[in-house]
């Protein structure tokens, strides 16, 4: 082992492999089990040839001028010069729409319920809400930070774009029409 391969990487260079690997397993090439056993070799690797072996078998990232996948239209992936423009304020509006307004028409129901019991009791009852309320309000805080923190937003706005052109109807040839029944 001498040259690059005995010499001891980085934690950018295990970060770098751990990414091509995730990337490998959402492309289907690794499944999880054996993702997540060569993600812990990855971050337990000293040397340069620690790390390379855990990718000698996938192929590398193609570009996507080379890739097989369609390209994303400039509406679904904004960018301001090199850089992606940060999320569209509209796109994160509808992400959060689609975290809260469950929680928030089933605190809705269960708050008018209270306040119905508590009318025909003609006593304030115990505020029992709350108790569906809070944790469950805490755990979306959570995933909301999580989220946004790691561009969910943006993810659910190209899934949501790539299913509507999986929908669409090929374009047809106008020199070449469909034959008619």
């Amino acid at each position: 082992m001498d040259g690059r391969d005995g010499m001891r990487a980085s934690d950018s260079d295990r970060t770098a492999v751990a990414d091509r690997l995730r990337v490998a397993l959402n492309e289907g090439r690794l499944d999880l089990h054996e993702y997540d056993e060569r993600l812990q070799r990855a971050y337990a690797a000293r040397t340069y040839a620690e790390l390379d072996g855990l990718l000698t078998d996938l192929p590398p990232v193609a570009s996507v001028e080379r890739s097989a996948l369609s390209p994303l239209t400039p509406a679904a992936l904004p960018s301001v010069g090199d850089r992606p423009a940060p999320v569209a304020r509209g796109v994160t509006a509808r992400w959060l729409a689609e975290v809260w307004l469950p929680y928030l028409k089933v605190i809705a129901i269960v708050v008018t319920i209270w306040a119905v019991t508590s009318l025909l009791s003609q006593d304030l009852l115990y505020f029992w809400p709350a108790w569906v309320a809070g944790p469950w309000g805490a755990v979306l805080a959570v995933q909301t930070v999580t989220g946004l923190a790691g561009g969910e937003p943006r993810r659910q706005a190209v899934k949501r774009q790539r299913k509507r052109a999986k929908r669409k109807p090929p374009t047809t040839n106008p020199e070449n029409p469909p034959p008619t029944p």
